[in-house]
């Protein structure tokens, strides 16, 4: 209602009536039948009585209301077979997270450790940390310590020649931090009390998947007690000990990728080393088994029944 016609229908429901020529400045009241015409007298107009006209208002917006809970009741129903379904493909995509750049990975990664209550298992391959990669290692893990948390983490043979690697496990060493070593891991694996892990998705490590489905951390942390057992104690000596034959344990290792068929690139990052030490290894092992090719080197340690042998360190 327009301000001029509030005043003239409140002016009309006083005196009973206004003259038709001042309710010509006010439209809006014949528009919404506030006012009708006099029948003793068409020049004059007599105003509805507020309770009819708000009635009259109100009729096609209860109607319209109506009709629309009515639609509403029939959406549902038509969707409510789908809703278990929805439900279920958004339990699985909430399970797991993509998580593209370092910036995003380290937040899930504070947070994911922050609430960690009992215990963080980590697999890290044996390449080559930096300073700021580990100070933010330090950052994450030292909080963990101080809560009496247990840390076990399993690195590469090669992490025990390793500086940065070997300095980290130094300053973490107190409390209930476990570091053990293995010949060989794929990929990095941080689980948090069971219930979440982290894996990277691509090989420059800028893009990472966040886990939460229960069978899917459940099968990681299988892996990582499988891993587990067949390490080797960081503080106990080299496992690279002289083996039957006199091939050590990593020649050993390379022996059974080699005969795999996997390129010396192929080999070296298995087992966490630059390709120039994995050759060097190689010759070595060739030099001790009298190969003069690299195909004889493949018969001779097939033959020479290495790979059979109980020599490697448990």
């Amino acid at each position: 209602m327009c301000d001029e016609g509030g005043r003239l229908y409140a002016a009309a429901l006083r005196t009973g009536r206004i003259s038709r020529a001042d309710a010509e400045n006010a439209p809006c009241l014949v528009e919404h039948a506030l006012l009708h015409p006099d029948p003793d007298d068409p020049s004059w107009l007599r105003p509805v009585p507020p309770v009819v006209a708000l009635s009259r208002q109100l009729g096609p917006l209860e109607t319209e209301i109506a009709d629309r809970r009515r639609r509403a009741s029939e959406l549902t129903e038509i969707f409510q077979p789908f809703m278990a379904l929805g439900s279920q493909v958004a339990a699985t995509s909430d399970s797991i997270t993509v998580l593209e750049g370092s910036e995003r990975i380290n937040a899930a990664l504070n947070m994911a450790t922050a609430q960690c209550q009992k215990e963080m298992l980590t697999v890290q391959p044996s390449d080559r940390l930096s300073e700021r990669s580990l100070l933010l290692g330090l950052e994450r893990d030292k909080p963990l310590i101080a809560r009496g948390m247990r840390i076990r983490t399993l690195y590469q043979h090669t992490a025990r020649y390793n500086p940065e690697q070997l300095a980290y496990a130094a300053r973490l060493s107190e409390g209930k931090a476990e570091y053990r070593t293995i010949d060989e891991v794929v990929e990095r694996l941080i689980i948090c009390d069971d219930t979440v892990a982290f894996i990277p998705a691509r090989e420059d490590q800028q893009v990472a998947l966040e886990l939460r489905h229960p069978g899917i951390v459940r099968y990681l942390s299988k892996l990582f007690e499988y891993l587990w057992d067949r390490a080797v104690p960081l503080s106990t000596g080299t496992p690279y000990e002289i083996a039957p034959g006199g091939i050590t344990e990593i020649q050993h290792s390379i022996a059974k990728l080699l005969i795999e068929g996997h390129v010396d690139e192929a080999i070296a990052r298995r087992l966490g080393m630059n390709v120039r030490t994995c050759r060097a290894h190689i010759a070595k092992l060739a030099s001790a088994l009298g190969s003069g090719s690299r195909a004889q080197l493949g018969y001779l340690i097939a033959q020479s029944g290495i790979l059979n042998s109980e020599g490697t360190a448990k």
